[in-house]
């Protein structure tokens, strides 16, 4: 009988290291201006958590998956169908701020979108299917709750109205985030009509 011993150390990490997922940044006034809101509503609200950067600020469309090392074919197929999306640019609204429930220590304090973000979620939806018909594999489920992650926090904040900060989308944007290390490397952008 063998048998196989295993060599501490030389194991291949599987952890994942990257995330690669299509996103929606804010234009850089509409960026300075929510993470102004973040540090007034943290302030307002007692929280403790690090704010991320204006270049963190985002609306995740579609998660397209965690992986050790950046997975080329998938990069290539996800800028192939996303070529092909041809839709008008349109406006956001986010008017509420509050917490998800998330990780013990690590809730979401989020802008949120307004209840009527029609334009928005028929985009997230013709991306999704162009994808999926493309074959691009995809995190994301039907359910969609347009938000911008300002922190993460121990304390759980109720929705409330904030004051709306708007912003047209002219382009959307396939992301790969290095896991644990927050860092955001746009790898294509498209843009919109308009």
């Amino acid at each position: 009988m063998t048998e196989q011993f295993s060599l501490m150390g030389l194991e291949e990490d599987r952890t994942p290291s990257d995330r690669l997922f299509f996103a929606i940044f804010p234009q850089p006034p509409a960026a300075e201006t929510g993470r102004q809101f973040g540090q007034d509503l943290s302030n307002q609200h007692g929280l403790s958590g690090r704010l991320e950067s204006t270049d963190r600020l985002h609306i995740t469309l579609d998660h397209i998956g965690d992986y050790h090392g950046l997975p080329v074919g998938i990069v290539d197929s996800a800028i192939q169908a996303a070529a092909k999306i041809n839709q008008p640019a349109f406006e956001v609204v986010f008017d509420r701020a509050g917490s998800f429930a998330g990780a013990p220590g690590k809730n979401p304090f989020v802008l949120q979108g307004d209840n009527d973000a029609t334009a928005l979620h028929d985009f997230r939806f013709i991306l999704t299917n162009t994808l999926r018909a493309a074959g691009v594999p995809s995190k994301s489920g039907k359910q969609f709750t347009p938000h911008i992650t300002l922190l993460r926090d121990a304390r759980l904040v109720s929705e409330h109205p904030i004051t709306p900060l708007r912003w047209i989308v002219r382009e959307f944007v396939l992301v790969h985030s290095l896991l644990g290390r927050t860092k955001h490397i746009p790898l294509a952008r498209w843009p919109l009509r308009g």
